[in-house]
Parts: structure tokens; C-alpha cells; sequence
């Protein structure tokens, strides 16, 4: 295997982030205070791996896969994944986040009214101005005695020492606010289906794409008297966010999938890796059904892999589909001469085509 790969899609956890050479100038980003590192891999990357199982090995990319993954890494640049349902596009995210040791995948899943401030921060002034409404109707407290402790903050009261008057705890950041955050080594962003988005949010997220950072008004007003105020992440930690900016210091590693549903502006691409996951051969289906399903997996269901493949030109499936007809299989288990036609009829029922109805 090539030396240059830093991620070589063997499904193994290594230190070769480590060998990460430094960005281009023009994508050298220099943002603090650092942040700890994220927690580590959580149960979404191990349902979409199979490494419960420990059998992540069997997710192997193909050599353009591995390629262009690592061609982002090195140019700090996001990847735009395309490709049919189903075909792992979304699974390499969690892949390369697995074997570089880079912690839980940040998932953005885009919907037709997500804009770019759903994926960089929430704001609730609407709690805020509760909370300063209950403060203020409540009773002033009598003074306190010499040797009295001072107490706690009464509900929606925030503590005197608490910077910018406690307005960080209503503020709250996305999955790419979060991923922006500077730390010492790359975030795994998964802004999954940008295609599924209204037609100004590929162009909106241009220049955070191109600058590493964006700013919070609502923290950036406060900077002269709260230059840093603590503001929760969207792992669930509270971050400190100084001068109401957020700018990266290692750029994410950011994956953008599409379904080809749309065609995506051209500063977009530019902006981007683009790569194209072919649908999935048989070897590849055969590695995936022995990360879930066990080591003879593979050779148990190739009929059901078979058929899964047997399609008409331009029937659409996805890889769930054979998944669910192979547990299906598994859990009912038909060995029965008698069950053999239940089995192929539900089986053709589960794997019938997306594109096809009736």
C-alpha cells in the first residue's frame, strides 16, 4: 500500500493521523482556544461498521475511494459523495472516523427547510426572556448575615460570575458549528442528503466552507465586556467561544452525500473533492453482509445476494434492503421445504425495487 495514504480503508483503528502533513497556506487556520477532543466512537458508527462485532475489516473502499478520501485529508478540503441509496456513502464518514481515531461523526441530516444557522448554532431568546422574566418577579432576597454562605442562583437567575450574563446557555452549536471548533485534530462531519435542500443553502455554505469560521451576533455584541463566554457543543460539553467567533484550527473532515437528485452550484464543486461511489458488485455486498452478520454470512445468503443484484438496468436498490431480507432470513429460519416459497416471496417483497411500485 501506497506510504501517502493516511487513511487506507483497511477497517483497522491507527495513529496515522499523526502523519498528517500541514494544510496548504491557503488552508492554514490558526483558531483558539483549543477544544478537548471529542468523545470516542459512539453506537452510530458501530451499527453502520459492524465493529460490535469487531468486523469493520470487511469494509474495504475501493482504490479511488481511499484515494480522494485522502486527497481531502491532505487538502483540507470537504468530500462530495455521490452515488445511488444505499451505496455507502454515508458509512465512509463513520469509516474514516473509526480508523483515524477522530472520535464521534458530527451528522447533519439535511431536510428541504434546514439552513446554514440550523447547522451553526441555535439561539433560544425565547427561554432567555422567560427565565429574565421569572428573575425579576421574584422577591428581592434579605442581606445576608456576616458568616452566611452566599447561595446558589435562584431558577433563571445567572450567577454574577458567569460571562455575558449567562447568555451562553442558551446558545447551543450545531454539528458544523461544532465541527469549526478548534482542536488539534480534524472533526468528522456528515452533512448527510444536501441534495434534499432548498436551493439556497448549497451557496450559503460557501464562505463557512472557504473561511473555517463564522461568527455568533448575539456573543460577538458582548465581546468588549464577555470576551469568552461558555456556550454548549453539539456533543453535549460546554466550549468556550471567544470574541463571538468560531474559527477552526485543524479544518473537519467533512462529508457531503447526495443521491444525484440535484445539480449543485460550480463555487460549490470548486470548493470540494468530488467523488462518485459506483453501486456496490458482489464482493463488496459479500463483505458488508459478513461485517453483520458473521464470517459465513457471506456464503450462507449468496443466493439471497444473488438476487439481490438480478435486477432490470436502472432499478434502484439499496444495500438496507438485502440487509433486512438476509435478518429476515436469519431470525425466521426457514430450512423447511415447505418455507421455501415463504422465504423467496418476502424476500422479493423486501428487495423490490425503490424506483418501482407495484
Amino acid at each position: 500500500m501506497s506510504d501517502w495514504l493516511i487513511y487506507r480503508g483497511a477497517g483497522a483503528p491507527h495513529d496515522g493521523i499523526e502523519q498528517l502533513p500541514p494544510p496548504p497556506p491557503w488552508r492554514d487556520f490558526d483558531g483558539e482556544p483549543l477544544v478537548a477532543p471529542p468523545a470516542a466512537l459512539d453506537h452510530a458508527s458501530e451499527r453502520r461498521l459492524g465493529v460490535l462485532s469487531r468486523e469493520a475489516s470487511y469494509h474495504r473502499p475501493g482504490e479511488t475511494e481511499r484515494e480522494l478520501v485522502n486527497a481531502a485529508l491532505y487538502l483540507r478540503r470537504p468530500l462530495l459523495v455521490t452515488g445511488a441509496p444505499g451505496s455507502g456513502k454515508s458509512t465512509l464518514a463513520h469509516s474514516v472516523a473509526y480508523e483515524l481515531g477522530l472520535g464521534r461523526v458530527l451528522n447533519w441530516p439535511i431536510v428541504s427547510r434546514s439552513t446554514l444557522r440550523d447547522g451553526l448554532y441555535q439561539y433560544d431568546a425565547i427561554g432567555r426572556l422567560q427565565d429574565l422574566q421569572i428573575a425579576r418577579a421574584v422577591p428581592p432576597r434579605p442581606p445576608l448575615g456576616p458568616d452566611a454562605a452566599a447561595p446558589d442562583a435562584l431558577p433563571g437567575e445567572a450567577p454574577e460570575e458567569e460571562p455575558g450574563g449567562g447568555i451562553g446557555r442558551y446558545i447551543r452549536l450545531g454539528p458544523l458549528g461544532t465541527a469549526l471548533l478548534p482542536a488539534a485534530k480534524p472533526r468528522v462531519l456528515l452533512v448527510d442528503e444536501l441534495d434534499k435542500s432548498d436551493i439556497d443553502l448549497p451557496n450559503d455554505l460557501l464562505n463557512v466552507l472557504e473561511e473555517g469560521e463564522f461568527t455568533i451576533p448575539e456573543l460577538e455584541r458582548l465581546s468588549a465586556s464577555a470576551p469568552e463566554v461558555p456556550v454548549l457543543s453539539d456533543d453535549g460539553t460546554r466550549v468556550r467561544v471567544r470574541n463571538g467567533r468560531v474559527r477552526c484550527r485543524a479544518f473537519p473532515f467533512i462529508v457531503l452525500t447526495s443521491n444525484g437528485e440535484r445539480d449543485f452550484p460550480a463555487p460549490l464543486l470548486r470548493r470540494c473533492i468530488h467523488l462518485n461511489i459506483p453501486t456496490p458488485n458482489k464482493e463488496r455486498l459479500a463483505g458488508m453482509v459478513r461485517a453483520h452478520f458473521g464470517e459465513d454470512a457471506a456464503e450462507r445468503y449468496e443466493s439471497v445476494i444473488d438476487r439481490f443484484l438480478d435486477r432490470e438496468p436502472g432499478d434502484v436498490r439499496a444495500v438496507d434492503q438485502l440487509f433486512n431480507a438476509i435478518h429476515l432470513t436469519q431470525k425466521a429460519g426457514w430450512t423447511d421445504e415447505d418455507e421455501e416459497e415463504t422465504r423467496r416471496r418476502l424476500t422479493a417483497e423486501l428487495m423490490r425495487p425503490l424506483d418501482r411500485t407495484r
